[in-house]
Order: C-alpha cells, then sequence, then structure tokens
C-alpha cells in the first residue's frame, strides 16, 4: 500500500478501499448507507462545478472525494470493489463483451 505522504502517486484500487477503511469505517457504519449516500451526492455536486469552473487542481480534489465516498458506502455495505469491477469490467464491456466498446451509442453499456 502506498503510505500517506510518500511521493508515490499510485496506489491500487483495493489498497484505496481499506485505506478508507481504517480512516473512517466507525463513523461511516455510525452514519449509515443513506447518511454516506447524501455526502456522496454533496461530492458529485462538487465535482460537476468544478468540471464546468473548476481548475485542473480542484477537478482532481473533487474526483478524489467522489471515489472516496463511493468506497466509504461500497465499505458499509461490504463490497469488495476491486472484486465487482474485475467481475464487472474484467472482461470487456458490459453490453457487447469487447475490450473497445462497439455498442450503439444510444446504448448504455
Amino acid at each position: 500500500m502506498t503510505k500517506p505522504n510518500s511521493d508515490e502517486h499510485e496506489i491500487s484500487l483495493s489498497d484505496f478501499q481499506q485505506l478508507i477503511h481504517q480512516m473512517y469505517f466507525s463513523k461511516d457504519v455510525a452514519r449509515g448507507v443513506d447518511g454516506t449516500f447524501m455526502w456522496l451526492m454533496e461530492e458529485i455536486g462538487e465535482l460537476a462545478s468544478a468540471l464546468r469552473d473548476g481548475t485542473p487542481e480542484e477537478q482532481r480534489e473533487e474526483f478524489a472525494d467522489v471515489l472516496a465516498w463511493i468506497t466509504t458506502i461500497a465499505n458499509v455495505v461490504n463490497v469488495d470493489l476491486s472484486e465487482a469491477v474485475a467481475k464487472k469490467y474484467g472482461r470487456g464491456c458490459p453490453g457487447c463483451g469487447k475490450f473497445v466498446c462497439q455498442c450503439a451509442d444510444e446504448e448504455k453499456p
């Protein structure tokens, strides 16, 4: 796992989920899924604003916040994100099965 305050910029999804669990799990469980989901929605709004008018640094921070809140919810409901992503996307697009999506534009892959 990447250590906090290190110069490394890479962290696996699994390591990130463990890090978020260590930092926040007791608070997250106490808040519950509904309360945590409301925080996620607030962060999505902040990401939308940053995408419209924010600097690249503000956009990076908001993406990180959204990812952290999604990870928090996954922890509360006991979903392993690495496993979920691998199962759904590890063999290609869930719609067409290709690694470069061939689904029609009007379809939601």
